[in-house]
């Protein structure tokens, strides 16, 4: 179950940074500090179970790569290939660490 919080907090990040550049009105800067609380929580629920430098690691790498490729689907951000091949070398490193990360490692 750690690993779907790292997975929550990072979608949710997608919300709040998107929140951060486009929010106008009250409504949607509260959305945006909500989806901020939640990505944060989330983030401590798996830290309680994970190394906290492997959380942080994967949540900004997966976070970073996912909010990249809604820029590009979404906002018509300019696409590149080499773009779109760094995005991959990110995801590589994400899945990496998750097959060599024990989840009974981290915790008290």
């Amino acid at each position: 179950m750690a690993w779907g919080y790292v997975a929550l907090a990072a979608v949710v990040e997608i919300f709040w940074v998107v929140g951060l550049r486009y929010s106008e009105t009250v409504l949607q800067w509260t959305g945006t500090g909500a989806a901020i609380v939640f990505s944060f929580y989330f983030i401590i629920k798996a830290c309680e179970k994970l190394p906290s430098g492997t959380v942080y690691a994967v949540f900004t790498g997966s976070g970073a790569a996912a909010i990249l490729l809604v820029d590009i689907l979404v906002f018509d951000a300019g696409f590149t290939w080499i773009t779109l091949s760094f995005i991959g070398l990110i995801v590589i490193g994400v899945v990496g660490i998750k097959l060599t990360t024990d989840e009974a490692e981290g915790g008290s």
